[in-house]
């Protein structure tokens, strides 16, 4: 069974190969990471290291039985209790629930271990596998995603009020 694991040191090569193998499944729904982020992979997963050691993000792989990476779910720029809210999931995992399943384990965990009572995730409008896992979970609509929120697309942010 999967299992939600907060980011570490030893996931690196597995976090790689996620992105590596499903680079062009993301790119159809989402921005590119680009060349730069695979060059200087080892570069950008230390800094990711150092924000969640310094609280301002917090960063989660779903792990499957054989140590794969089978998604990424990520709170980023925790402040006052609020955070935004980011995920993808290996093409191989996806139209299964892995992603409603992983993002409802991730909202109890912000709560509990993070200390967090809102969250934000913008998705663009192209990406309806994405709204429906936000609408699923508890997000609603909370108004238009500039282009530069989603790396050149429209979009929608999406809320949702953890207390409730």
């Amino acid at each position: 069974m999967p299992e939600l694991k907060p980011l570490h040191a030893d996931h690196a090569p597995a976090v790689l190969a996620f992105e590596l193998a499903n680079r062009a499944y993301f790119a159809a729904s989402v921005s590119d990471r680009g060349d730069d982020f695979f060059d200087r992979f080892t570069e950008w997963y230390d800094a990711s290291l150092a924000e969640q050691e310094a609280g301002v993000c917090a960063f989660y792989v779903l792990v499957a039985e054989d140590g794969s990476v089978l998604g990424r779910f990520n709170l980023y720029d925790m402040k006052d209790g609020t955070a935004r809210l980011g995920y993808r999931v290996a093409e191989a995992a996806a139209h299964r629930g892995v992603a409603t399943a992983t993002v409802r384990e991730l909202c109890r965990k912000a709560t509990a271990d993070h200390g967090l009572h809102t969250l934000r995730a913008a998705t663009s409008h192209d990406n309806t596998a994405s709204q429906r896992v936000l609408t699923k979970t508890g997000f609603v609509e909370a108004g238009p995603a500039a282009p530069a929120d989603l790396g050149g697309k429209s979009g929608t942010w999406y809320r949702r009020d953890l207390r409730s």
